[in-house]
């Protein structure tokens, strides 16, 4: 399991503003807005290499969103 490779999935945003659980929901990486919200308070999602664990944390161009055992998230 050490060589498993992580899915990549790149994300366009834009300029609008969205948050982490849209981001989450948009890329297809849950089913719901509870499901995201679970992920992130289980501690389990990284932004730009981070534990993040506000679920309305505001995303940029450019961000990083990994899961455990997941995908990585490029927001472009």
């Amino acid at each position: 399991m050490s060589d498993e490779e992580q899915d990549e999935v790149q994300l366009e945003v834009g300029d609008r503003p969205i948050n982490l659980i849209q981001v989450l929901k948009l890329a297809g990486c849950v089913l719901s807005g509870g499901e995201a919200k679970n992920l992130v308070a289980e501690g389990i999602v990284r932004v730009n290499g981070e534990q993040e664990l506000r679920k309305r944390r505001q995303m940029a161009r450019g961000d990083v969103v990994e899961i455990e055992h997941g995908p990585t998230i490029t927001l472009v």
